[in-house]
């Protein structure tokens, strides 16, 4: 999924002109390695055949256990000598991805942590949430506020109070 996400944006991107390209792609991709052994290898060959791109962008992947390259259409994987310069190289490439990886969903377990049942409301940016917080002296008071009391204030649509009242009273 992310794979095909990611190679899809690459060819939304390069079907621009090239002045209006958002520049996410500075250099289309030259390699494409794959954390994993002949099974995630088999997925990325897929995805990247679907979209056209397997004469553009080769694949491999990288084995963790016995640190083995894969390459497509060979049942053996290259064994790179351990202590070997391209051995390295493929195990910092992998070894930043994960610390890439394990940030970004530390990044989102904390926001998750510290969200709010005020969070994701379409009309309730940081200014309103604020005020309305403000309004009723705290989080837990807006959740239960009844929904009179929501669409009573001036400066909240209503669209914006009912949806506050829905999130709040949401089972679950």
């Amino acid at each position: 999924e992310v794979l095909t996400r990611r190679l899809t944006a690459f060819l939304e991107e390069q079907a621009l002109p090239v002045e209006e390209r958002p520049g996410r792609f500075s250099y289309p991709p030259q390699l494409l390695l794959v954390d994993g052994g002949k099974g995630q290898l088999g997925v990325a060959e897929r995805v990247v055949a679907e979209l056209g791109l397997a004469d553009r962008i080769p694949v491999a992947s990288l084995a963790k256990q016995l640190e083995e390259v894969f390459r497509p259409g060979s049942s053996e994987p290259v064994k790179l000598e351990r202590g070997s310069e391209g051995l390295y190289l493929l195990q910092r490439i992998r070894d930043e991805s994960h610390r890439f990886a394990i940030d970004y969903h530390r990044r989102l377990r904390s926001k998750r942590m510290t969200g709010s049942v005020l969070d994701g409301i379409p009309g309730l940016g940081p200014t309103r949430r604020k005020r309305l917080v403000a309004a009723f002296g705290g989080v837990r008071a807006v959740q239960r506020a009844p929904l009179e009391d929501l669409v009573a204030l001036s400066w909240l649509p209503d669209a914006v109070g009912e949806a506050v009242f829905a999130k709040a009273h949401r089972p679950g």
